[in-house]
């Protein structure tokens, strides 16, 4: 393989790579601060099919929206992550859905 052809590869895999990122609107439909319980804050930044979480521990999540019988709810692959939002409240759940790490969080 010639070296303008290895070239080509890899950029036409770097193309690829870019094509196939999940990639975020460049702005939001909605911003919401929800104040939770336990001094916990969540940043959400909601776009057309996911929202962008910003946590107060530090931590940043990108949740694709799922089937929701009421109100909106995005998770990740497996679940083990769900953002939960209705109207001005929101609530977050990981692991399981018994372990609500961020509750009663009203949007501010």
């Amino acid at each position: 393989m010639t070296m303008m052809n290895k070239a080509m590869s890899l950029t036409g895999l770097g193309i690829a790579g870019l094509l196939a990122a999940p990639v975020l609107a460049e702005e939001p439909i909605a911003t919401a601060t929800f104040v939770c319980e336990a001094d916990k804050s969540i940043v959400a930044k909601f776009y057309p099919d996911e929202v962008a979480l910003t946590l107060k521990d530090g931590r940043s999540l990108a949740l694709p929206q799922v089937i929701s019988g009421s109100g909106a709810r995005y998770a990740n692959a497996d679940e083990s992550v769900v953002f939960w939002n209705k109207g001005n409240t929101a609530f977050l759940t990981e692991g399981s859905d018994d372990n609500i790490t961020y509750k009663d969080c009203i949007a501010d």
